[in-house]
């Protein structure tokens, strides 16, 4: 059987899933000019397949021990209970954005607040609407990363039963159903029309990618991570993506050539096209060779709100899509200038750190002194 790949915790995994929750919350408040900051402006890939990466790679890191040390059975029946708190936790969420939303829509007379985020049919039918919110099949504007971390989440124990075994036959299969999925068209249907933003059956590809790094014994990663071949490919093709994306960004797609805008634009988020998970895979080649995880920088001060965040990654999340509305409202209410737009932007970010904070310190009341537990979003 195959186990993690080292048994530290690695602090960069931290950092870069505090970071992704950060840019989520900037790229999620529209007409932003602080998100200019975030890696979507610059590439294919952007936070959401960084956060999915770090889910698989994690939830595979944990489980996989529990699978060895206490069988299938207890790591299944430990992935589903973890499955269900996140389905708590959005439906948390979900019940207190549409009240939200729907306060503020009515209190300062923006009703057009109800048809951007998506609820203003489920004010005209509640109970049919909430009915298939509680079946992930109805989801407002910017619900929908935890849905599909749940089915993720709700589906994986045979892929780990595989993994443990034999992680390259699991990855080749994950590859095959993405390539299904991509070839016929295959989605979930949401509610009342259309399919899932995050088609599931492609995603899965990438939570597979983490699952199998983490649990890579043959040393393959490490070797690919040392390649300076590997590395001068990754820049030059992450330099490919910076120009096509920049020129989509600023309207000069029609200059590139046309097979090159024919296939990178428009960029397929929803069925995660191959150069997303290129891109993404290159990045994250570069950041590993550049960036060991007993890199000295990972321990300074100005790195703690980030690593923080990445440690209470589920809570930091459900905030941050919380206070991108709450931005969103500001911005539109009071002023739409730079100024308060980074005045907003850090505000956000400091409450999401301070919530971070807050979760932790509830969390070690009462408990024992030992070494802080991974955590899987």
């Amino acid at each position: 059987m195959s186990e993690p790949r080292g048994s530290e915790r690695d602090p960069r995994l931290d950092l870069f899933r505090g970071l992704a929750n950060w840019a989520i919350f900037l790229d999620h408040v529209p007409n932003n000019a602080i998100a200019w900051m975030t890696t979507r402006n610059y590439g294919f890939s952007d936070a959401a397949d960084l956060f999915v990466f770090i889910s698989g790679y994690t939830v595979a890191f944990i489980y996989s021990k529990t699978m060895v040390a206490k069988g299938f059975v207890v790591a299944a029946i430990s992935i589903l209970a973890r499955a269900w708190q996140l389905y708590v936790a959005h439906i948390v969420l979900f019940v207190f954005y549409i009240a939200a939303i729907g306060y503020v829509a009515q209190r300062y007379d923006h009703a057009h607040l109800l048809d951007e985020f998506n609820i203003r049919r489920l004010i005209a039918d509640p109970i049919e609407f909430l009915k298939h919110g509680l079946l992930l099949e109805f989801k407002p504007l910017n619900l929908d990363v935890l849905p599909l971390y749940i089915v993720l989440m709700a589906t994986f124990p045979p892929i780990l039963w595989l993994l443990v075994r034999s992680p390259n036959v699991a990855l080749a299969m994950s590859f095959v159903g993405y390539t299904a999925a991509r070839t016929f068209d295959w989605n979930l249907a949401s509610y009342p029309d259309g399919t899932w933003y995050f088609n599931p059956f492609a995603w899965q590809f990438l939570f597979a990618i983490g699952a199998w790094v983490s649990l890579d014994r043959s040393g393959m990663v490490d070797r690919l991570i040392r390649s300076r071949g590997a590395f001068w490919l990754a820049l030059l093709y992450l330099l490919f993506s910076l120009v096509v994306t920049l020129a989509a960004r600023f309207g000069f797609a029609g200059e590139l050539p046309t097979p090159v805008a024919d296939i990178f634009i428009p960029n397929d988020k929803t069925n995660l096209a191959p150069y997303r998970i290129l891109h993404f895979l290159a990045l994250a080649l570069v950041v590993a060779r550049l960036a060991s995880r007993s890199a000295s920088f990972l321990r300074l001060a100005v790195m703690r709100p980030a690593l923080i965040c990445g440690e209470r990654s589920l809570e930091v999340f459900c905030a941050g899509i919380f206070l991108a509305f709450v931005a969103t409202f500001l911005i539109e209410l009071v002023s739409a200038s730079l100024a308060f737009q980074l005045l907003v932007s850090v505000a956000g970010i400091v409450t999401m750190t301070a919530v971070a904070h807050y979760r932790t310190w509830i969390r070690s009341i009462g408990s024992s002194s030992s070494a802080r537990s991974w955590r899987t979003v």
